[in-house]
C-alpha cells in the first residue's frame, strides 16, 4: 500500500492571476461599481486603498482559489491580504 503526502503544495496550489475577478464595494467618485480585471489586478488595486476601504471591499474570482486546503470564491475586507501575501512578482505572472 502507498501513503499519499500532502504538502503546501497540495493545500494551496497555482494561482491563476490571469483570471477574472472583481473588485467590488468600493466608491468610484459618485458611484459604486466594480472593477472587473485579472486577480492580479484586482488585489493590487486593493493594496492600494486606504484602510476604510479595504475594510469595505469584496472580491469576486472567476473560479474558486485553494488557500491552505480552503476553496474559496469570493473575499471580503482584509481577507483579501491573503492574496496579497500570495502575489508573485509581475515578472513571474508574465513568464508562466
Amino acid at each position: 500500500m502507498t501513503e499519499a503526502t500532502w504538502g503546501n503544495d497540495a493545500k494551496t496550489p497555482y494561482i491563476d492571476w490571469r483570471m477574472s475577478a472583481a473588485l467590488e464595494d468600493v466608491p468610484r467618485g459618485d458611484e459604486d461599481v466594480a472593477e472587473v480585471t485579472s486577480l492580479e489586478g484586482a488585489v493590487r488595486a486593493w493594496l492600494e486603498l486606504d484602510s476604510q476601504q479595504k475594510i469595505a471591499a469584496t472580491l469576486t474570482t472567476e473560479r474558486p482559489v485553494q488557500i491552505d486546503g480552503v476553496s474559496l470564491k469570493s473575499f471580503a475586507g482584509n481577507g483579501i491580504s491573503v492574496l496579497a501575501e500570495l502575489l508573485p512578482t509581475p515578472s513571474a505572472i508574465t513568464s508562466a
